[in-house]
């Protein structure tokens, strides 16, 4: 039985963030820590007090972890970032509503004794003799610990606390990995026993010592269960200083799902319940199980339930059926036509396309919108918002004028549009199966459920709605949030991208409503549009022209696809074992491809000769101390050949976003190998010695725990059936006394029900057939979690608490 323990966090918005710059604004951005590990930086957003950056992070943990925090940084693009300020969470103050956290946090100062981390690995004796009570504190070593000095390390030594008497260890220079290995013992008179306290500082020559943990242990646990094991350091015992906020806030949103997930088999039956339902007739859906966990799914949860089944079924090779499945229950739910062009359903169950099309999307926008932001051209045809200033000098006769740059504007948007609308238009064989299917059966569901004349058009809208409205516009008007950039638009990009969005959306419309609207000012591209809603009906009736016979799911996926580049790229390499050249010259840029089989380089993209890492040999994937090489961004992979011997390479990243995905990605990749390690080394074994911990023996125990939290995208989440059918199973759970009220208890006691619902009996009964079954596999599946969780506390050993 494996724990599955994933945290969402988003992060919307800030305001009122104070200004660190000269031009009295900042250019803030966010970094997110869990526990000791930095696993994403948002982007920077220019030039503003209430930046707004909508970026949404999963991090699996596979693991508990304890705490999470955001600092909000000004980024300096000459010296060092201003820390603005910093959100702490515990995992009990997430967890306080099922529902997570929702809300404006302000943001606190960020104090040196607040900033702790790493953990302290102790053994604890309490005797008694003639001469009073006596505890041994054997003080072993420490890990990640915070530095402290401007070369990335600590001189770090232990102060003990215990009955009135304290004893310090020894300080050992320039390690956040110290081995003391040393006993402290301090005598008490007979009486009470009282707490133990043990601190650990970083001592400086100069000035006072600066605080880098603490743990302390209450009377109880010192004579019932006396301390051994690793421990994490915690700060300074006192309540975090609220700012009031001064110094602005952030609007965030947080939820942590923990979840017990049971072998495979375990689910067979619940999986076949849901896969046999996008396989039945059409006629039949009204009745299926899928319908009736729609039926009693709450609403908070109903996009994510959404989400899980798309990944669920994309999984076994169905998404095609279960979209078109999808797309059959919102057109059916339809009342008038005008839904289907507003894209009602595609925030629901059709937006879920973005899933499995997603890859789609990259192909046919990112050369356009790649070149929109390295122009960087100014473009405005609002005579409001028009600024002569800004505007690129057209005639050496002095500042253009409205004319001149509304027809220079005219001749940049058409020139991106037609780039965009010839990549959409020219699609069709890009575009994924299942979305294929899905839009086919939109086509003929709508047709049917809008036979009338004056409905003619409605076959094109509702495909083009979504297809635009909600696929295309909103990925040309926010790139980062679909993967298209690493960085949000300037503010002179972003008005570009918001004019090309609405020119994207009222070609969406066919045309349709030009003119209405009271930007009257966006006639000069009508023409174009219009020319251009030939072409994209044209292409529609291509896009649908799809074997209905041909496999609409595509095929079964795994985990990781071993032919599926998840990650490619530049990077820098360190050469192996380089004898006696200077740090700087001992990495070479290689270009890497990571794929589900193998880590591959070679010398540029076009390399033939490449040299290759199996992906299986994987052993571990961690960063690097910046001061191992004095580079930052470093990254190690550690493999294992086949005679057991370690090897590590190490790959440098040009930022802080790179390292991360890069690290999400190779740890994805090596998500099932067996024999990962526990620990390894995060510096280097430079001069006879680890950097790190100062161990003089190249093949000394790894000094640093190893990490296995994967951030991952909306589109990119590696599949894992089990979990998400735990999620499906969980979903029911809430709904259990609903689905018995509605379809079994309800429906004896009333017999007017048929009547009161319009449902039809033999509509009616298949539900309650459905719901039974249902209620049926819920109850294995209770018997299935009691006994194997019976099973996992017999296993438990007495021992210390885990890190």
């Amino acid at each position: 039985m494996a724990k599955s323990s994933s945290l969402n966090i988003r992060v919307v918005e800030g305001r009122a963030l104070p200004a660190k710059d000269v031009s009295g604004s900042s250019d803030p951005y966010c970094l997110v820590k869990v526990d000791d590990e930095v696993v994403a930086r948002t982007a920077t957003v220019w030039r503003s007090l209430s930046p707004f950056w909508g970026e949404e992070y999963t991090v699996h943990l596979p693991l508990d972890f304890h705490h999470l925090a955001l600092y909000v940084l000004d980024e300096d693009t000459v010296g060092h970032d201003d820390v603005i300020g910093k959100i702490s969470l515990s995992k009990e103050a997430i967890t306080a509503d099922p529902r997570g956290i929702d809300s404006w946090i302000n943001l606190s100062p960020v104090h040196p004794d607040a900033e702790v981390q790493g953990e302290i690995c102790l053994a604890v004796q309490v005797q008694e003799d003639a001469h009073g009570r006596c505890l041994r504190c054997h003080v072993l070593q420490a890990r990640d610990l915070a530095p402290r000095d401007i070369s990335g390390t600590s001189d770090p030594f232990a102060r003990v606390f215990w009955g009135g008497q304290s004893a310090e260890t020894s300080t050992i220079k320039k390690t956040r990995f110290p081995h003391w290995n040393e006993v402290l013992e301090l005598r008490a008179t007979p009486g009470a026993l009282t707490p133990l306290r043990v601190e650990l500082w970083d001592w400086d020559m100069v000035g006072k010592n600066d605080f880098l943990g603490m743990v302390e242990f209450p009377p109880q646990t010192l004579q019932q269960k006396p301390p051994s094991g690793w421990f994490r350091l915690l700060p300074l015992s006192s309540a975090e200083e609220d700012s009031g906020g001064s110094l602005g806030a952030l609007r965030l949103k947080v939820r942590l799902s923990e979840d017990r997930v049971l072998p495979s088999g375990r689910y067979q039956p619940l999986r076949a319940l849901l896969l046999d339902a996008v396989r039945a007739p059409a006629e039949e859906d009204t009745a299926s199980p899928l319908a009736v966990l729609e039926e009693v799914a709450s609403g908070d949860c109903r996009g994510d339930l959404a989400t899980t089944l798309v990944k669920l079924f994309l999984g076994q090779g169905l998404a095609g059926p279960l979209l078109g499945y999808l797309t059959r229950r919102e057109v059916a739910r339809t009342s008038e036509w005008p839904a289907c062009l507003s894209g009602a359903g595609s925030a629901g169950a059709l937006g879920q396309h973005r899933l499995v099309g997603m890859r789609y999307l990259h192909e046919v926008l990112k050369p356009v919108v790649s070149r929109i932001f390295e122009e960087k051209k100014y473009v405005e045809l609002d005579p409001c918002k028009m600024d002569l200033g800004r505007a690129r000098r057209i005639s050496f006769k002095g500042a253009p004028s409205e004319d001149q740059v509304r027809e220079s504007s005219l001749g940049l948007l058409t020139g991106y549009l037609g780039a965009i609308v010839d990549a959409i238009v020219g699609s069709v064989g890009c575009c994924p199966p299942a979305m294929r299917h899905a839009f086919k059966q939109l086509r003929l569901c709508v047709a049917e459920r809008f036979p009338q004349a004056e409905h003619q058009d409605v076959k094109y809208l509702a495909v083009s709605g979504f297809l635009f409205l909600r696929f295309f516009a909103p990925a040309i008007l926010t790139p980062k949030l679909f993967d298209l950039r690493d960085q949000h638009a300037d503010p002179q990009t972003s008005r570009s991208l918001l004019l090309l969005a609405k020119a994207v959306q009222s070609i969406g419309n066919l045309g349709q409503q030009l003119g209405q609207g009271k930007e009257l000012w966006m006639a000069p591209l009508h023409p174009f549009l219009l020319q251009s809603v030939s072409r994209v009906r044209a292409f529609l009736d291509q896009l649908v022209d799809v074997d209905g016979d041909e496999e609409a799911g595509g095929p079964v996926r795994a985990l990781v696809p071993p032919s599926v580049t998840l990650r490619e790229g530049y990077l820098q390499k360190r050469k192996e074992e380089p004898a006696g050249l200077a740090t700087r010259f001992a990495f070479k840029k290689r270009y890497f491809w990571l794929s589900g089989e193998e880590l591959a380089c070679a010398k540029g993209p076009e390399g033939q000769e490449r040299s290759s890492i199996p992906v299986s040999h994987i052993r571990a994937v961690e960063r690097v101390d910046e001061g191992a090489f004095q580079l930052p961004h470093v990254m190690q992979v550690v493999t294992q050949d086949g005679a057991g011997a370690l090897h590590t390479t190490y790959l440098q990243c040009k930022n802080v976003n790179e390292l991360n995905q890069w690290l999400s990605a190779l740890r994805k990749a090596s998500a099932p190998n067996q024999d990962k390690l526990a620990a390894c080394h995060p510096g280097a074994f430079r001069g006879g010695r680890w950097t790190c911990c100062l161990q003089a023996e190249r093949p000394a125990a790894g000094c640093s725990r190893t990490h296995s939290a994967i951030t991952l995208g909306d589109w990119s989440d590696p599949l894992d059936p089990d979990a998400e059918t735990q999620m499906v199973y969980r979903q029911l759970l809430l709904g259990r006394d609903q689905l018995r009220m509605k379809f079994l208890e309800d429906s004896s006691l009333d017999p007017d029900l048929e009547e009161d619902t319009g449902t039809c009996p033999e509509v009616l009964a298949r539900q309650r057939a459905a719901a039974a079954r249902l209620l049926e596999v819920l109850e294995d599946l209770d018997h299935a979690h009691e006994e194997f969780q019976g099973q996992g506390q017999g296993k438990v050993a007495p021992g210390p608490p885990a890190p």
